[in-house]
């Protein structure tokens, strides 16, 4: 069940399938750069206004499931209008701005964008153009995002599945539906 806050813009509404933090793994390929497992926390929050506030952090992940270094940030801001379009803007570490267009599909709670607008550092590594799809499936967050640069065109190059996570906080006072393991924290 989506719990929609009492204090979100109603515009966010039919977005509401977003809000917490999301943490999992995923894979990242594309030619040119090294493949590898990655970790990822995203969040999607609000403050009453009218748009998401959305930030991914990254790092890869060794042979045994754990962080080594950073992989990438990303923070940005989400708005959605009547007619179920959707704009970010994304700002990456990398030194890359987009803006991003697209839609929330009608009766599921995916949504397809695509990069209209893209901004480089002289540092910044190639890049010309994305896709992104996410989804929302049995209760998690699913992803996949494509991407084009000069040399290689538009091709998936990370995708990720991420888990609701629950801070543990929000069970104190009701210690009678703790899951099995979460008494170790209060220990």
């Amino acid at each position: 069940m989506i719990e929609i806050p009492a204090d979100l813009d109603p515009s966010l509404v039919p977005l509401a399938f977003l809000l917490g933090t999301w943490q999992g793994a995923g894979v990242a390929d594309f030619p040119g750069e090294e493949a590898s497992n990655f970790g990822q926390q995203v969040t999607f929050s609000h403050d009453g206004r009218d748009f998401l506030e959305f930030t991914a952090r990254s790092w890869r992940l060794d042979e045994a499931g754990q962080r080594t270094v950073p992989l990438e940030t990303e923070h940005g801001f989400w708005r959605i209008d009547a007619r179920r379009q959707i704009e970010a803007v994304l700002v990456r570490d990398q030194g890359v701005v987009e803006v991003w267009y697209g839609a929330l599909a009608e009766g599921k709670p995916q949504i397809d964008l695509a990069t209209d607008a893209i901004a480089r550092t002289e540092a910044s590594p190639p890049y010309v153009g994305g896709k992104r799809l996410y989804g929302y499936v049995n209760g998690d967050l699913m992803w996949v995002g494509e991407k084009a640069t000069p040399e290689v065109p538009l091709r998936p190059y990370m995708s990720a599945h991420l888990k609701k996570a629950v801070d543990p906080r929000e069970w104190i006072g009701d210690l009678e539906n703790l899951p099995d393991d979460g008494i170790a924290f209060f220990k």
